[in-house]
């Protein structure tokens, strides 16, 4: 399981995403989980499939990473889906207990299951084609403006950069400690659900003592360097530039924006008033 996820992971590549301006793909992101929202249809949901198969491809990534990173969520998935099976209005097709299941209720949950499917996926095209220096300097940017309310935009990049990469270290040291704890007997599969939490107790403590002492070290090594978080009369190795590749990506998510629309009748009728 620590190692289907891979939240955090970059993937190195000279592919079309891979090339993009970090802003234009956070932008792009936000737009197009928008657009997710907006579907309420069968053929938007299938077309949004499509354009996300679409820009998966362009990542020359394989799609067995893609899938990887689902399996920790199926729990999650799945409970969405029975909650959203049971709890949506419409005409019963059979009760038990206190519960109904309706047509509306099943196609809600498989919506949802879709829904979070591709917001998983967008997400890992973000990451495993922007490095976690450049993803958190493109929101650095994007969110330069908001220094004008003394907001410590910097500070928040930059706990952001730490954050995404030690996600692979941690993850890599807590699959460690669980080897050496299972060479030692521990079992972490059996047992009821309490037995199996405390079984992990071994795990946490030493992972723990293992975080806050590279966080120790991590601090020392930015306060040898002088670090201070001031942002003023500092200069940026990698300059941000938006290109041709920017521009068709944006007009890409403009199209499939404006074609789940017209897919989506519904949310049209109701934007008007009507």
């Amino acid at each position: 399981m620590i190692r289907d996820i891979t939240l955090g992971q970059y993937f190195p590549g000279t592919s079309f995403v891979h090339r993009m301006d970090p802003r234009a793909k956070i932008l792009l992101m936000i737009c197009y989980v928008v657009t997710l929202f907006l579907a309420k249809t069968v053929a938007a949901y299938l077309f949004l499939l499509v354009a996300t198969a679409l820009v998966i491809g362009l990542t020359r990534i394989s799609l067995k990473f893609y899938l990887r990173g689902l399996k920790p969520l199926l729990f999650i998935m799945a409970f969405t889906a029975l909650l959203n099976m049971l709890y949506s209005d419409g005409e019963p097709l059979f009760t038990f207990w206190v519960f109904s299941v309706s047509w509306e209720g099943i196609l809600n949950g498989i919506f949802m299951i879709v829904r979070i499917v591709m917001m998983v996926l967008t997400m890992s095209v973000l990451t495993y084609t922007t490095s976690p220096l450049l993803l958190t300097g493109g929101l650095e940017r994007l969110m330069f403006p908001l220094t004008y309310l003394r907001v410590p935009v910097h500070d928040f990049a930059m706990m952001m950069t730490i954050a995404l990469r030690f996600i692979p270290t941690l993850l890599e040291e807590t699959e460690k400690i669980m080897n050496a704890q299972k060479a030692r007997g521990a079992d972490f599969e059996s047992g009821s659900l309490v037995r199996r939490a405390k079984a992990m107790i071994p795990i946490l403590i030493p992972l723990f003592v293992s975080a806050f002492r590279r966080a120790e070290e991590l601090a020392v090594a930015m306060e040898c360097r002088c670090y201070d978080g001031d942002f003023k009369g500092r200069t940026r190795f990698v300059e941000y530039r938006f290109s041709w590749r920017d521009l068709a990506a944006l007009l890409f998510c403009v199209a499939v924006l404006g074609v789940t629309l017209a897919l989506n009748p519904v949310v049209l009728i109701r934007g008007v008033g009507l």
